[in-house]
């Protein structure tokens, strides 16, 4: 009888190439899914806690992998946080549009984390790679905030955390300064649990402290915020008047708009003379809640019979000029005062680059010019008051306030035009921004929106008192004036500059070390 052949070891090509091919399909599942973890610490929602693990299960998807696999790694987590987050712009433009510019816009923020993934490769191996892999994630939100087009800083690590362990390091360094420590314990728990999972105890002392030391820090920073008032209070008023839940249609609503502020100011006004209400010292109407040329006497009207100092949002256009996004202040003697024009323009809303192409995305190029930006600080002056005024989108802008601020600005006035978005998360994204900027400034946040949320916000980032959505509506209430700068203020953008630094300073040593291990690698397979 003839000899058994024997099986040959080896595997064939197809289950060679199966096998190989899992792993790979098992990471990308991982890193998109942390994508989504990370999505879900931002509001609505109060699970902050989630931010951090969904960056430890983007370093577990990163672990041992190089440039190329962070890059579909990093692009594939991006996908999975901006797809949902962004999913307001579908009330915005879907209607008329479809899903291209949802989808083209999240791809766009995800290749931003896509390269910084694919740069925390080149540092993983450095000394405290948790340390240098958060600051390359939190360095890419800089060029991402200015270019192309002025930014989009939507979705910033530090916008999901409006509460919780580390809203404090906001007073300390921002922003920035927040969303590496989030990063930096994700990073950390990550490399915890790798080198848990290898039994290799004694490499466990940094992965330990880049987990607890962000955390612990926050926390014991929370005695130190602020909230007392150091200037006296106001009682600030806000007017939602309301708008048609229509999307891209509202841009043909501007007369119901008006209509709607002008009542809900008069059934404040009752309000106000009947008693069931106290006496504001300042009202806050929001953002292009009006049209306005050069004179108006039904507002004049309007602040007279109140008897209070108003802040106005309308779309301004003198004779011959651009449109401009501008709050003025209105005096009850006065009549209109000085004001502020928006510096932060949308891209492709209120102006629009490369109009050509951006005729396939946007409804505007051809019924719509381009406004005209504002060049002066956000701050004015009104009831006594020194007050930081960014509008809407610009409280996503780390200078706008804290230029206010440093100008003297004892209160933030965050004055809003959401209706666009019908009844989406986008409102609450924002809002969750304002109490960010409360910590950050040590200042009470007033937040004035359309159609809503309204609210009044504590220096802390507590939420007072807020509205509803697609409501008529108005909050009274005091707020404390403070004058005190936070180190955060004092810092300034040498915060955010210092961990860009850092994290090119970083790169840089990655890649000599992998020069260097190559250059050795090739003198040893020489030697042989």
């Amino acid at each position: 009888m003839a000899a058994p052949v024997a099986e040959s070891a080896e595997p064939s090509a197809p289950t060679r190439k199966k096998r190989q091919w899992r792993p790979w399909l098992l990471r990308l599942a991982v890193a998109a899914a942390s994508g989504f973890v990370f999505y879900l610490a931002f509001a609505p929602r109060d699970l902050w806690w989630l931010a951090p693990l969904g960056f430890a299960g983007l370093g577990l998807a990163l672990r041992g992998r190089r440039f190329r696999g962070g890059l579909g790694y990093g692009f594939a987590f991006g996908l999975g946080l901006y797809l949902p987050l962004l999913f307001w712009l579908q009330d915005f433009l879907g209607r008329g549009f479809g899903p291209a510019p949802w989808v083209a816009l999240s791809a766009a923020l995800a290749a931003y984390l896509g390269l910084a993934a694919a740069l925390c490769t080149v540092v993983a191996r450095l000394p405290g790679a948790p340390v240098w892999m958060a600051a390359v994630i939190i360095a890419s939100e800089t060029p991402r905030s200015w270019w192309p087009f002025g930014g989009f800083p939507w979705g910033r690590v530090a916008f999901s955390q409006p509460e919780g362990a580390f809203t404090p390091l906001a007073s300390i360094g921002g922003a920035p300064l927040t969303g590496f420590a989030v990063v930096l314990a994700g990073f950390g728990l990550a490399a915890l649990l790798a080198q848990a999972a290898r039994r290799d105890w004694r490499a466990l002392r940094l992965p330990v402290i880049a987990t607890l030391v962000p955390v612990v820090a926050g926390l014991a920073l929370w005695p130190t915020i602020g909230t007392g008032t150091q200037a006296g209070s106001r009682t600030v008023a806000t007017v939602q008047g309301n708008a048609p839940d229509v999307g891209l249609d509202l841009i043909n609503e501007s007369a119901t708009l008006r209509a709607n502020h002008l009542a809900q100011s008069e059934v404040l006004g009752a309000a106000i003379r009947s008693g069931s209400v106290p006496t504001p010292d300042l009202i806050v109407w929001p953002e292009t809640a009006t049209d306005l040329t050069t004179t108006d006497p039904v507002l004049d009207q309007m602040v007279r019979d109140l008897g209070i100092p108003t802040l106005i949002g309308a779309r301004y256009r003198e004779p011959g000029q651009r449109t401009r996004n501008t709050e003025f202040v209105w005096d009850p003697a006065t009549g209109r005062g000085e004001h502020y024009t928006k510096q932060e323009l949308v891209p492709f809303a209120e102006f629009v680059p490369a109009r050509s192409i951006a005729r396939w995305f946007t409804p505007f190029v051809d019924d719509t010019g381009d406004m005209q930006a504002g060049s002066t600080p956000a701050v004015l002056d009104i009831a006594g008051t020194r007050v930081a005024v960014p509008i809407c989108y610009e409280i996503a802008y780390d200078y706008v306030s804290r230029g206010a601020v440093n100008d003297g600005a004892q209160l933030i006035v965050l004055p809003t035009n959401n209706a666009w978005y019908g009844h989406s998360e986008m409102t609450y994204q924002q809002l969750a921004m304002a109490r960010l900027r409360a910590v950050e400034h040590g200042r009470a946040v007033v937040v004035s929106a359309t159609s809503g949320v309204s609210a009044l916000v504590e220096p802390d980032g507590t939420v007072t008192q807020s509205t509803s959505q697609f409501t008529a509506a108005s909050l009274v209430g005091d707020v404390p004036l403070r004058t005190q700068a936070t180190l955060s203020d004092r810092l300034g953008a040498s915060t955010e500059y210092g961990l860009v630094g850092a994290a090119l300073a970083a790169i840089l040593a990655g890649l000599v070390l992998r020069v260097r291990a190559r250059a050795t690698s090739t003198t040893a397979t020489r030697a042989e």
